[in-house]
């Protein structure tokens, strides 16, 4: 008998064993009454090879699917393979393949080594993200989204990547740095897919109560979805004749606005003042990521547009400003400035040489605290809390504000200029406009192209004959929609996929999902915090909605692992430093 445990002796045979009694398969057939439980991983980008992170991740869950095991549950443990989008095509472009043959040649290795590791897993269900048997049902679920008005295309103000060459959803950015490989993202406006997640934005918060989640990842959903509540108020501008609505949770305080400060990308900016000035004041701000320009004691620069606004509460006109510590993607991209009670306001006041006006009683400049009200007309003498309300109510009677609730989130930005991703199944037609493939004509299966190198624009655009076709509704002439998926969307329901992975007249049996879900234990990375788990509960309760599913939340448990380093970075297979 060996002194010491040899794994390539003694794990083959047992391999083998659980692959011949197919061990670790669960059947959805009625009549099993022991307690279900589900066991998930967030499934791997098949980019090159697995490294020891996925093995990390992996035998955590394989533990507890052990463990659960011999508590008397019937466990499901699937496997799978989120196999569209930049990483899988980033990869074949450094290996000179074609996504296809290179996504399916690490496939293999990862099906190999995980059989290797001995992962408890049931193979049975297996897919991948890119096999036109999925994506088919991908494209089925867009377009139940798009009926409801909760798939849109519209012209937007957008994070462009210039060195994968298309569009990043604002959680796709990181410093003002693209996520996936570092490099400082360009503004763009282009006509783009989106999906409404802001509409889901209160039970996206609401239901966290309901959910066993580290409070880490709970804090980082509601920092990003960032709920504030407040009054919307109109400010004048009769130099283009419009009434700008700025966002402010501090209504008491308008009394004391001396000034008005707009983003560097707001759309009018060039409209109040062209010259050359202005112009590379905003070109430098766009250079600069929101943290960056966010940061408190950072210098406050802006310039002024040479115009004014009316402050509604007094009929004063007020100075415009151009200053990039304020951003478009909060509020309304501008804003009304206290500077006696905010310090950035007051920053900026100081180095401008703009009034500062105390209307709140306080020790100091600037004030952020409660008192009673000065300067500040009919209010004076009231506590600022208790004229809250009452100013708000005022501005409503007289047409020039109400109450408002505003969020940081944005509404998920999904269209890509990239080839490996699955294809939106809509059509323009001149006469029809946009249009849906019928469901018989599902999926819209993605062409081979010989070039699919990012260019700025997609690259099915060339494929000329995919791209023609018949408009479904009138019969005449059509043009596919070139752009594809952001690779979350495939990730935001693989998960239910699970639960009947052979079904091939739905993308699920409701009564068999009912069985399994919500995920009682899943199993990934916090860095995912506010991308795939924020997508996946706005994608269940969107299901929810349209009677799809009966269930509100998707993981009932989630567990975020850890990540593996190297030279004190991420373990990635897109930075070679993997092991």
């Amino acid at each position: 008998m060996p002194d010491r445990y040899e794994p390539k002796q003694i794990e083959p045979r047992w391999q083998d064993i659980w692959d011949h009694e197919r061990t670790w398969e669960i059947s959805n057939e009625p009549g099993d009454e022991r307690p279900k439980s589900y066991v998930l991983e967030m499934l791997p980008y098949p980019s090159g090879e697995p490294h020891i992170g996925h093995l990390k991740t992996y035998s955590v869950g394989d533990a507890v699917a052990h463990f659960r095991r011999r508590n008397g549950y019937r466990v499901l443990h699937p496997m799978g393979y989120d196999a569209f989008g930049l990483p899988a095509e980033n990869h074949a472009i450094r290996t000179g393949q074609h996504p296809r043959e290179s996504t399916q040649a690490s496939i293999e290795e990862f099906r190999r080594q995980f059989r290797a590791w001995g992962v408890s897993i049931d193979w049975s269900r297996e897919f991948a993200t890119c096999d036109p048997e999925y994506y088919r049902w991908t494209q089925w679920l867009f377009l139940r989204l798009f009926e409801r008005d909760l798939a849109y295309r519209q012209n937007a103000a957008v994070n462009w990547c210039p060195k994968d060459a298309t569009v990043l959803a604002n959680e796709q950015v990181i410093d003002g740095r693209c996520e996936r490989c570092g490099t400082l993202v360009e503004p763009r406006d282009l006509e783009q897919w989106f999906f409404r997640i802001t509409s889901y934005a209160d039970r996206l918060l609401e239901d966290m109560t309901d959910i066993d989640w580290p409070s880490n990842v709970v804090a980082m959903q509601r920092n990003w979805i960032g709920r504030s509540e407040g009054a919307e108020v109109k400010f004048r501008c009769e130099h283009l004749d419009t009434d700008y609505a700025v966002f402010t949770t501090r209504p008491d305080t308008l009394f004391g606005a001396t000034f008005f400060v707009m983003a560097p990308e707001h759309p009018d900016v060039p409209k109040l003042n062209d010259s050359a000035e202005v112009q590379e004041y905003v070109r430098r701000a766009l250079t600069e990521s929101a943290e960056e320009r966010g940061v408190e004691d950072r210098e406050k620069t802006g310039v002024a547009l040479g115009h004014t606004v009316i402050n509604p509460v007094n009929g004063e006109a007020i100075p415009m400003y151009v200053a990039d510590y304020v951003l478009m993607e909060y509020g309304t991209g501008a804003i009304m400035a206290v500077p006696a009670h905010d310090e950035r306001d007051f920053d900026f006041a100081q180095k401008h040489g703009l009034e500062v006006r105390r209307v709140i009683e306080g020790d100091e400049l600037p004030y952020p605290g409660d008192g009673p009200m000065v300067s500040s007309g009919r209010f004076d003498g009231t506590h600022n809390r208790e004229a809250f309300g009452q100013i708000v109510d005022w501005l409503g009677s007289e047409g020039n504000g109400e109450p408002a609730v505003n969020y940081r989130l944005r509404d998920w930005l999904l269209s890509r200029q990239r080839y490996w991703g699955c294809p939106i199944p809509i059509v323009h037609c001149a006469k029809c406009g946009l249009v849906a493939v019928p469901d018989d004509q599902l999926p819209v299966e993605l062409p081979d192209v010989e070039d699919y190198a990012p260019k700025g624009k997609s690259p099915l655009a060339a494929a000329e004959d995919w791209v023609r076709t018949d408009c479904p509704t009138c019969g005449g002439e059509a043009r596919r929609e070139t752009d594809t998926m952001d690779t979350f969307v495939d990730s935001s329901w693989y998960f239910m996929r699970y639960c009947d992975a052979r079904n091939h007249t739905a993308p699920w049996d409701r009564d068999v999902l009912r069985e399994w879900m919500p995920v009682d234990q899943y199993i990934g990375g916090v860095e995912h915090a506010i991308l795939h788990l924020m997508y996946a509960r706005f994608f269940t309760k969107a299901l929810a909605d349209l009677g799809l599913v009966c269930f509100q939340e998707p993981f009932a448990r989630l567990f975020t692992q850890g990540m593996v380093t190297r030279d004190g970075a991420k373990m990635s297979k897109s930075k070679g430093n993997v092991v």
